[in-house]
């Protein structure tokens, strides 16, 4: 956790307060992982609002108060939407913990041949679940904002109906193993890229994707598994 994250509702039924008092895992985090003291300054951030400094003001076995400022803007969020076929539901966590990381603003899970049908049912990819990966990887980043997530359960209408409209002044790619192009040097723009599930799209969705404006490329030979592409296509393209 390189940033403590804040709620509204921490504040309580005053939302001007400069001073707040934790009970939950934050608390046990601050008292057990990062050995607080009284004193101690720490980075705060509250939750899709401005980022700064807490200084402790008492520490006890239950509980940990402290005084905040909060003045500076979160780290700018990448011009990126990302498609990503569901991943398989014990990756699912992590991956969208990684995306949320490396700053995506919007992040589609998107149904494909390749993709179980029961894996939309599982606990794992719940939306508490991946709302908690989301809070984490912004923890990590010393973020605040989240990024967008939602589902695309049908395959067909999305990329007929609403992938067109989504692509409108952005640049769209889709990442493919076996395509023959190379991939894009860093991206200036706003963009759409698309990323399958293990083996990638099937033909009829990459030639469906295509038509809806997306151009396809490959990372060369080798056959990456999705963690590893989303971190991998990320930090290629826009980092």
């Amino acid at each position: 956790m390189n940033l403590l994250l804040l709620r509204p509702e921490d504040l309580g039924c005053d939302p001007t307060s400069h001073n707040i008092t934790l009970t939950d895992h934050r608390a046990a985090h601050i008292r057990n992982v990062l050995r607080a003291k009284l004193g101690d300054t720490l980075k705060v951030g509250m939750l899709n609002g401005l980022t700064g400094s807490a200084t402790i003001t008492a520490i006890s076995n239950d509980s940990v108060s402290f005084e905040f400022e909060l003045l500076n803007p979160p780290p700018a969020k990448l011009a990126l939407t990302l498609i990503l076929a569901l991943p398989r539901p014990k990756m699912a966590r992590r991956i969208i913990r990684a995306a949320t990381e490396l700053g995506a603003a919007e992040i589609i899970l998107l149904n494909s041949y390749r993709v179980d049908k029961s894996y939309w049912q599982s606990p794992l990819v719940s939306e508490e679940t991946l709302h908690k990966a989301m809070l984490e990887g912004l923890e990590q980043a010393g973020d605040t904002v989240l990024p967008t997530l939602r589902r695309a359960e049908r395959f067909k209408p999305f990329v007929e109906d609403e992938l067109p409209s989504l692509l409108e002044n952005k640049i769209g790619l889709l990442a493919h193993p076996y395509s023959e192009q190379s991939p894009p040097q860093k991206v200036q723009q706003d963009c759409v890229l698309a990323i399958g599930p293990e083996g990638g799209f099937i033909p009829y969705e990459c030639e469906k994707l295509i038509d809806a404006g997306l151009q396809s490329f490959s990372l060369g030979s080798r056959i990456l598994k999705t963690e590893t592409a989303v971190s991998t296509l990320i930090g290629r393209l826009f980092l």
